[in-house]
């Protein structure tokens, strides 16, 4: 099992910044790939950007490209996600996952963005 627990959330005015974080315990040596998505009310959970197990592949949403940096490291059980320039779109419940691949089998139990306009 892997214990995953996000945190960096908050309210945000338009054009601001956050930076979220996603601490990793249990048997995170089995995580290749750690990934962060985001909800909002209605919809289907996204992908937003993911990061492999050496760092050397990331994954980044078009919608986020240019805005959102993913980094840390799996190994040392921490991985982060920038957000600059933040717009009212990307207001959501924020959450990462681990595992083998950008889908994974572990979720945290999210965190929350609001970006007002």
């Amino acid at each position: 099992q892997v214990q995953l627990v996000e945190s960096g959330g908050g309210l945000v005015q338009a054009g601001g910044s956050l930076r979220l974080s996603c601490a990793a315990s249990g048997r995170t040596f089995s995580v290749l790939t750690i990934a962060w998505f985001r909800q909002t009310p209605g919809k289907e959970r996204e992908p937003v950007a993911a990061i492999s197990r050496s760092g050397g592949r990331v994954y980044y949403a078009d919608s986020v490209k240019g805005r959102f940096t993913v980094s840390g490291d799996i190994a040392k059980n921490t991985v982060y996600l920038q957000m600059n320039n933040l717009k009212p779109e990307d207001t959501a419940v924020y959450y990462c996952s681990a595992g083998r691949f950008v889908l994974g089998d572990y979720w945290g139990q999210g965190t929350k963005v609001t970006v007002s306009s």
